[in-house]
């Protein structure tokens, strides 16, 4: 009999993950693989191309060619070349990237908003990117280290929408990065190492390069499992606050004259977790804006602390203590 290598188990685990998520696409849906051609899309990408005809997918690759660096467009190319080389159907896509967070921040959003175009073009349900575990410590560890809340501790969902209301998948969130750079030695692929991913002057980076590497080494392995865990944990409590949020907001707020108000004896009934959560909630549904914590507790005060203090402003609006309501108002 003739004998049959087995499977890397490295394209076992990645093809695994992808036929999960593939699984909530409809047959005969179509779904756009977000290329780079660095080796965690790369992967992406192969997995996606075995799995998705015996799903009765359509799997299309796009590549974004953002601008940023000499040599992208060739970049982009290539990635384009081992996507079709796969079995995929290609587009490249360029981005116009703005000023607006910081460099990752803006090319995030260039990037989210060319393949929503794309996606609406190709009439596709879902969108898959191939953030991995090691991405998803990298976003707890940052957020630890700016005092972020919950809110950004809880790192990237599973399964989130694009501005359009499109699937943004992410099938990778429980797969090393190091699988899936196995994942392409074994297949034969050639991934792209993007300059930006070794650049110091980026915080993601140094937390990659340096701080991660330095934890396991001092604190043990097991740190960006651990991280990841975090982030799955708190995303679990996030959930549940939201839940109860909704529940609970349309009973106690009103709408006034240029904007909303909230009764302070039922944010003074609710513990302060939630009490601060809704506070949050009205102002960025509202006004669009985002409360640091101190400015969120500022607002708290009116009703735990409420001695006639003035009104408050607070980023694109203003609050103030209204008789027995908070009232928010555009500033």
């Amino acid at each position: 009999m003739e004998h049959r290598p087995g499977l890397d188990p490295a394209v076992a685990e990645v093809r695994r993950a992808v036929r999960q998520a593939l699984g909530t696409v409809p047959a005969g849906g179509t779904v756009i693989v977000a290329l780079s051609g660095g080796a965690d899309s790369l992967a992406l990408a192969a997995a996606t191309a075995f799995e998705a005809g015996r799903l009765g997918v359509r799997a299309v690759a796009v590549t974004v060619d953002h601008g940023l660096q000499p040599g992208s467009a060739r970049a982009a190319a290539t990635a384009a070349d081992q996507a079709r080389e796969l079995g995929l159907e290609t587009r490249v896509v360029s981005a116009q990237v703005g000023a607006d967070g910081g460099p990752e921040a803006a090319a995030r959003d260039a990037r989210y908003a060319a393949l929503d175009t794309a996606a609406s073009g190709l009439g596709a349900s879902a969108v898959l990117v191939g953030h991995t575990l090691d991405d998803q410590a990298e976003t707890v560890l940052l957020g630890l280290a700016r005092g972020s809340g919950a809110a950004s501790l809880k790192g990237m969902a599973a399964v989130s929408e694009l501005a359009s209301g499109v699937a943004l998948l992410r099938p990778l969130l429980e797969v090393r990065r190091a699988t899936t750079r196995a994942a392409c030695a074994a297949a034969g692929l050639d991934p792209w190492e993007d300059p930006h991913n070794v650049d110091p002057r980026f915080a993601r980076v140094r937390a990659r390069v340096t701080v991660l590497p330095v934890l396991e080494a001092e604190l043990g392995p097991g740190v960006a499992e651990a991280l990841a865990r975090t982030a799955a944990q708190l995303r679990e409590d996030a959930d549940a606050f939201d839940e109860m949020i909704d529940e609970t907001i349309e009973d106690i707020v009103e709408h006034a004259e240029a904007g909303i108000s909230v009764s302070a004896a039922a944010l003074a009934a609710n513990p302060a977790a939630l009490r601060h959560r809704i506070i949050r909630h009205v102002v960025a549904a509202e006004f669009g804006a985002s409360l640091t914590r101190s400015q969120t507790l500022e607002v708290a005060r009116l009703v735990t602390e409420w001695s006639g203090q003035g009104p408050i402003d607070l980023p694109g609006c203003r609050a103030r203590r209204v008789g027995g309501r908070v009232e928010f108002t555009a500033s």
